[in-house]
């Protein structure tokens, strides 16, 4: 008989062609596939409680019934024209924020990009000192830098007697309580929310790149252009948003540094929350995040990076 002839067949009771059936895991690799989710646990009960759970409470009150009150309660009616009276009677502050942030995004890129951009590549042995320089306004309450530029540009400070000298301000020339005086506020707030992620994008560009267009004859301006800001454009990214987004929200700007006429949509919301309008209130709430997920979804989609979308 030949060889292939004693080569043993398939097993009674199994399908030829069949794949072995896989081993159980053992007990440590379940132990080890369990232990990522446990480790996620607490981060997502976190989110549950404190995101998910304000989320939903925050959109079922924007649908009450606006007739309510806090001493009679409100009543769940499905009101889904909440919104629609909420743009109406409050579109002007609603597109002032907007507007108001994004004065102050391009502002605090055009001073938050050159200091990141030295502390990167000139600062050598200060630079750990001018980062410390940078975050020291976190060690004082939002609240108070606030109240110090109210001083910083009251009228009878050294800055508007400044400015009078030199003939940038009139005789009666003022800057508080003015728009100059919000987004200088809000600019200066947000700044190190800009600086941070520029540095840190900066700090990881490759010097040597920077070089290679020095050798290939490029000038600074155009290595610039070609090597550096493509490469920092993730820093750019991430500190717009970071500069935006809470920005649109801010109402202390334009309630100390401010008038009516400079009020943010927050100074709004503040305002209906404290009287007792909830459904009003929420309805301009969901709205002002709907509006800021679409703008930062397409300014993602269009400026921002493989390390970003």
């Amino acid at each position: 008989m030949s060889a292939l002839g004693q080569l043993p067949g398939p097993a009674a009771g199994t399908t030829p062609g069949a794949g072995a059936t896989p081993a159980a895991l053992p007990p440590e690799r379940k132990g080890r596939s369990l232990t990522g989710y446990l480790l996620l646990a607490p981060g997502a009960l976190w989110l549950l409680l404190f995101f998910v759970v304000p989320i939903v409470s925050l959109l079922a009150a924007s649908l009450y019934d606006p007739n309510g009150s806090i001493e009679a309660g409100f009543k769940m009616t499905w009101s889904f024209h909440n919104y629609l009276d909420a743009l109406a009677d409050y579109a002007r502050p609603f597109a002032r924020s907007l507007w108001y942030s994004l004065l102050t995004t391009a502002f605090c890129l055009l001073l938050g990009y050159p200091l990141a951009y030295a502390i990167a590549f000139k600062a050598g042995r200060w630079k750990n000192i001018m980062l410390a320089l940078v975050i020291a306004p976190f060690f004082t309450s939002f609240l108070i830098r606030t109240l110090s530029w109210k001083l910083l540009l009251s009228d009878n400070g050294f800055v508007v007697d400044f400015l009078k000298t030199v003939h940038i301000l009139g005789s009666d020339g003022r800057l508080l309580a003015t728009t100059a005086a919000v987004v200088t506020g809000l600019t200066y707030n947000f700044l190190p929310f800009m600086i941070l992620p520029l540095y840190a994008s900066l700090e990881k560009i490759d010097h040597r790149l920077i070089e290679a267009g020095g050798d290939l004859f490029a000038g600074p301006v155009t290595t610039f252009r070609t090597v550096t800001l493509p490469l920092s454009m993730p820093g750019v990214v991430a500190g717009t948003l970071l500069t935006f987004i809470p920005a649109a929200g801010d109402y202390i700007n334009a309630q100390l540094l401010g008038t009516p006429k400079q009020r943010m949509i927050g100074n709004d919301i503040q305002r209906l929350f404290a009287a007792g309008a909830y459904p009003t209130a929420a309805a301009l709430s969901v709205t002002l995040m709907a509006a800021i997920v679409v703008l930062v979804l397409f300014y993602v989609r269009r400026a921002g990076t493989e390390e970003l979308v």
